[in-house]
């Protein structure tokens, strides 16, 4: 049981998160980001499974085949895709899956700090400006998530990778959270191509 050591981890992200979402304007969202893991439901599980170089969720999920502190966490946090997991709109409800929402604009914003403080966190001086799209892109074949928020959160992943995290935090306070870009696949996928 690493109390103090998980303790530290999660605060670090905390910090570096809540940096992240004060440069961009989000200062509620800074302040409440992640407040869940220091609960004891989390926290405990947090602490058993703390390995120091990835997240203790994947390794309770290693041992258990599911982790509990993640079900409880994505639940109650909004900045998390699988939030945002629900049945699509069908007039036959038999007919209805499992389809990811298109997410508010300031929760995918979010997501991104989220990201890309992971990426510091975990991988201290081996980090760089494109690791947290490489997290990503290893892992969103199995994601549930609508092509909007997914256009966006790839969209500011890549530009932090060709353009640098001030440049890109910039751009995401003056034009993204401002309404001026449209989020919507189309839009993105065609600015992301100019980058």
């Amino acid at each position: 049981m690493n109390i103090i050591k998980h303790f530290k981890t999660i605060t670090k992200h905390k910090i570096l998160v809540m940096k992240g979402c004060f440069k961009l304007g989000l200062i509620k969202q800074g302040l409440l980001h992640d407040l869940s893991k220091y609960g004891l439901t989390e926290f405990m599980v947090g602490a058993k499974y703390y390995k120091g170089y990835m997240s203790p969720n994947n390794a309770e999920r290693l041992d258990k085949g599911y982790s509990s502190a993640w079900l409880h966490h994505k639940g109650r946090n909004k900045h998390h895709l699988e939030y945002w997991i629900d049945y699509n709109v069908s007039k036959d409800p038999r007919e209805g899956k499992m389809v990811g929402m298109k997410m508010p604009v300031k929760y995918v914003v979010e997501m991104f700090v989220d990201r890309i403080s992971a990426s510091k966190n975990y991988l201290k001086d081996k980090y760089n400006d494109k690791s947290a799209l490489d997290y990503y892109e290893r892992g969103k074949s199995h994601y549930l998530i609508n092509e909007d928020t997914a256009s966006l959160l790839e969209f500011m992943l890549y530009m932090n990778y060709k353009k640098g995290e001030q440049y890109t935090f910039k751009y995401i306070k003056h034009n993204i959270l401002t309404g001026k870009i449209e989020y919507n696949k189309k839009t993105l996928d065609e600015l992301k191509s100019k980058l």
